[in-house]
């Protein structure tokens, strides 16, 4: 009987809250062996090295023969000593909703939001297998916010996919770049939350975004392409519309991107005093000055363009988004020219089908980046803009154990990355030796 009382004793004690919490099994312990480290914010590779990972996190890095002497014995060992290792990789201009190769401006009325978000989950696995382990959404004009779904999902280990900050939808005045419904007038859709027509109604658009927990709030600051509607050349919300969106926004301690490709449309949203330019297409001298003066981070965003043109009328794209997308190709290599020249600050974003982000980087390089620029603006750059810089961008001790491997050398060869052969996200391997 003392037996059994004991038994029941020590059942009950395991399902109490909290039993299981203060007697954590102790982390999983891992040893990276790198042939050939590369320090991102040195530009320099470090040779046989060793990525000490305990749980999540980075213990130590160093030499292989120290960091080895420290390990336990009972560590589970990765060989990369025959391979390049660099940090996970993060995207801070991703759409993740839907299906990416629907060029479709009717797309999002065809998918219901659980179908969307399905597709999100399909989405998701190839950032990670291109050896993305971060990104950013930039805004969905999904009425039940799956973006933020799947980013929390993420977080609870219910899906698996790079960690996410995700914008809401998309705030838009009506019929500009933001405004989902493309349909006749007499078959409109009824008006949608993430509309402001005035300063006033800016608030309600924001507030809305930040109840549902976005983490970052987007503006539509001009016209875009990829709808059949807008006009890029033409500024859409006011820069007293922008200006109110961001004091709204910083006081719920939320960050403002802005969608601006016309010229007007990036200074108004630079000195409204938005975070992030998203796209910067047609960027002048005045602009990249108020620019490099306030600090504001450019995500360029070149190959979704380059891209459209490429495809043509396939994939549902109609013809006058080709055409406007051929229009406004001729002042990216000038816009791109002058944030170099003002050394502006430059994070990676692809803005289209997560297949295509080896391409960005190609873009980055040929448009005038070092290959080590472009792959800074994928690491610590854009861990900076997110807030991550704590946490991701780098192989430092204390931070995520994001890594990814490639056989060859980056710096000489950006096409490398279009070759991820291995991936960690969170101390996990999702892709490689023993995944």
């Amino acid at each position: 009987m003392r037996h059994i009382a004991s038994v029941v004793c020590l059942l009950v004690a395991l399902s109490t809250p909290g039993f299981a919490e203060d007697n954590p099994p102790p982390p999983k312990v891992t040893l990276i062996k790198a042939g050939r480290l590369l320090d991102v914010r040195e530009g320099t590779y470090r040779a046989d090295q060793g990525v000490l990972i305990e749980g999540e996190r980075i213990k130590d890095v160093g030499p292989l023969v120290q960091v080895q002497a420290h390990a336990p014995k009972d560590a589970a060992i990765i060989d990369l000593s025959r391979s390049t290792v660099l940090p996970g990789l993060i995207d801070c201009h991703a759409h993740v909703l839907g299906n990416p190769k629907d060029y479709s401006p009717m797309r999002d009325l065809r998918y219901s939001s659980a179908m969307g978000t399905v597709w999100g989950v399909h989405n998701l696995e190839s950032w990670l297998d291109h050896g993305f382990t971060g990104l950013r959404d930039a805004c969905e004009n999904d009425l039940g916010y799956g973006q933020l779904a799947l980013r929390d999902g993420i977080r609870r280990g219910l899906v698996r996919g790079p960690r996410m900050a995700s914008a809401g939808r998309c705030i838009s005045v009506t019929g500009g770049h933001g405004d989902a419904d493309v349909l006749a007038p007499d078959q409109a859709l009824p008006r949608r939350t993430n509309l402001a027509d005035d300063v006033t109604q800016v608030p309600t658009a924001v507030r809305y975004d930040v109840k549902y927990g976005a983490d970052w709030i987007k503006l539509m600051a001009t016209g875009g392409v990829s709808d059949p509607m807008s006009d890029f050349n033409r500024q859409e919300l006011s820069q007293e519309q922008m200006a109110k969106a961001v004091e709204v926004a910083h006081h719920a301690g939320k960050r403002v991107m802005a969608h601006a490709e016309g010229t007007e449309g990036i200074k108004a949203a630079v000195r409204a005093g938005v975070d992030t330019i998203e796209h910067g297409t047609m960027l002048d001298e005045e602009a990249a000055r108020l620019m490099a003066g306030k600090g504001t981070w450019l995500v360029p965003t070149l190959y979704t363009f380059q891209h459209s043109v490429e495809l043509g009328t396939t994939h549902g794209q109609e013809a006058v988004t080709l055409e406007k997308t051929k229009a406004i190709m001729k002042f990216q290599p000038g816009a791109f020219a002058l944030a170099l020249k003002y050394r502006l600050k430059i994070s990676f974003g692809l803005d289209d089908d997560p297949e295509m982000l080896p391409h960005e980087f190609e873009a980055l390089v040929r448009a005038g980046m070092s290959p080590l620029e472009a792959i800074r603006a994928a690491t610590v750059n854009a861990a900076t803009l997110l807030g991550w810089q704590e946490q991701a961008g780098a192989i430092e001790a204390g931070k995520f154990a994001d890594l990814i491997a490639v056989d060859d050398d980056p710096l000489k060869d950006i096409g490398e990355l279009g070759r991820v052969r291995f991936v960690m996200a969170n101390g996990v391997v999702v892709k490689g030796l023993s995944h």
